[in-house]
């Protein structure tokens, strides 16, 4: 990785240095010279973003400084399916409520959004719709009518 990174690193600055990149005179092609020196920092801008966020989406907390929390609470699911699962709801001290639902293998941080009944949450393509203690899962991108991916959600009481 290290390596990629150093030729992205040699590409932009030769791009961004070479004369095609610094026209003598200002004209309305210098956007179009540039542009190589802008995309090779693009490039490298994306892969040391990649590589700065990495050991990130591996923390095990959100720290959000604006948004004071409440303590959360963490509740396990079994759906019809048979599939169980925990979800932990975080309540800011502003009113937002959050969830952060497993969905396909990875935890998605749901925001609460405005619902005729119960607590709806979304996040990316999905929502996460409790009514007491049941909950269903959607997938937007859906075909036909809204479905859930995952019904008859209950918390498990012990």
């Amino acid at each position: 990785m290290i390596r990629g990174r150093n030729a992205a690193h040699r590409l932009a600055i030769s791009l961004c240095t070479s004369r095609a990149a610094r026209p003598s005179r200002p004209s309305r092609l210098a956007p179009r010279r540039l542009a190589p020196c802008a995309f090779a920092l693009a490039v490298l801008g994306a892969g040391m973003g990649a590589s700065l966020l990495a050991p990130a989406a591996q923390a095990a907390s959100l720290d959000v400084r604006e948004i004071q929390t409440q303590p959360r609470h963490t509740f396990r699911y079994t759906c019809a399916d048979g599939k169980t699962f925990k979800v932990t709801y975080i309540n800011g001290t502003n009113g937002q409520s959050f969830a952060l639902v497993p969905v396909e293998g990875r935890k998605l941080l749901f925001v609460g959004v405005i619902a005729a009944s119960g607590v709806k949450y979304v996040a990316d393509r999905y929502t996460w719709w409790t009514k007491g203690p049941g909950a269903d899962l959607y997938d937007a991108m859906n075909e036909g009518s809204p479905k859930p991916i995952l019904s008859g959600c209950a918390t498990i009481m012990r």
